[in-house]
């Protein structure tokens, strides 16, 4: 770790207010003159504070990859230079908790993935579109990963690898003008008002996450390195359970062994 992930890229932070939503993000950001927090983000992006002209930062609606959008006007020998930079904000309370980075139906994987005929119906199956194939399975509406036999976990598990560097990039970075720069990760310390937070750029976290072989856990998911793949559930029976979701667990990316620096009331 370079003294600069320590003193910069991560970091405690206390929020009167709390932080609630992305909107922390934005106000930090357009306020950065005033924010020490947010001159840290903007140093750990590589930014030099003495050529800052303005920051202005807006939150992203609709479904892409970036949370927030932050437009950087730079002043250097005259010449004005604007940059772009997109941010996928994760707000975690729980350090050994999951979060959803992606859902959607298989027939919207299937239009980025090109999911073959055989694979497609396989995690019909996995996902419970398709009611279970066998006798006395786990659950009635759908399949567990481990319940497939053992040359339909080799088509699957051999899909997934094959396929591996195009669904993380997908699911983490997405595509597109909005797709993810960078990953800011605050997590909310129990029982006080502090944050603890870490700002990576978007291909360390795909390194981070995506690192690692296609398994099956011990559970009936599949697993791409630190990437969980499973039937999205819940929702109280609603179709939507039968969705496909992606998750990981964002506080990984806060070192909890670097130095913290204190910033004090920040909103």
């Amino acid at each position: 770790m370079t003294k600069k992930d320590i003193l910069i890229n991560r970091g405690s932070i206390t929020a009167k207010n709390g932080f609630k939503n992305e909107s922390f993000v934005v106000n930090e950001f357009n306020n950065w003159e005033d924010s020490n927090l947010s001159k840290l983000w903007l140093q750990a992006m590589d930014y030099n504070l003495d050529e800052i002209e303005t920051v202005k930062a807006i939150k992203v609606k609709g479904s892409y990859k970036a949370d927030v959008q932050v437009e950087i006007k730079i002043e250097i020998k005259l010449k004005n230079i604007t940059d772009i930079q997109n941010l996928q904000v994760k707000l975690v309370s729980n350090p050994k908790g999951f979060n959803q980075i992606d859902k959607r139906w298989l027939k919207k994987y299937n239009e980025l993935w090109n999911i073959p005929n055989d694979i497609y119906k396989l995690l019909q199956y996995f996902t419970g579109e398709i009611k279970p194939k066998i006798t006395n399975p786990r659950d009635d509406r759908r399949m567990f990963a481990d319940e497939f036999t053992i040359d339909e976990q080799t088509l699957l598990v051999d899909f997934f690898t094959d396929n591996k560097t195009l669904i993380i990039n997908d699911i983490l970075k997405g595509r597109g003008k909005l797709s993810a720069e960078w990953m800011l990760v605050i997590l909310k310390l129990k029982d006080t008002n502090m944050f603890d937070w870490a700002l990576e750029p978007i291909n360390k976290v795909l390194n981070h996450f995506g690192n690692g072989f296609v398994s099956i856990t011990p559970r009936g998911s599949f697993k791409i390195g630190r990437i969980t793949i499973q039937r999205k559930g819940g929702d109280n029976g609603r179709e939507t359970a039968n969705m496909l979701q992606f998750k990981i667990n964002p506080a990984e990316l806060v070192d909890k062994s670097s130095n913290k620096r204190l910033l004090g009331n920040e909103s």
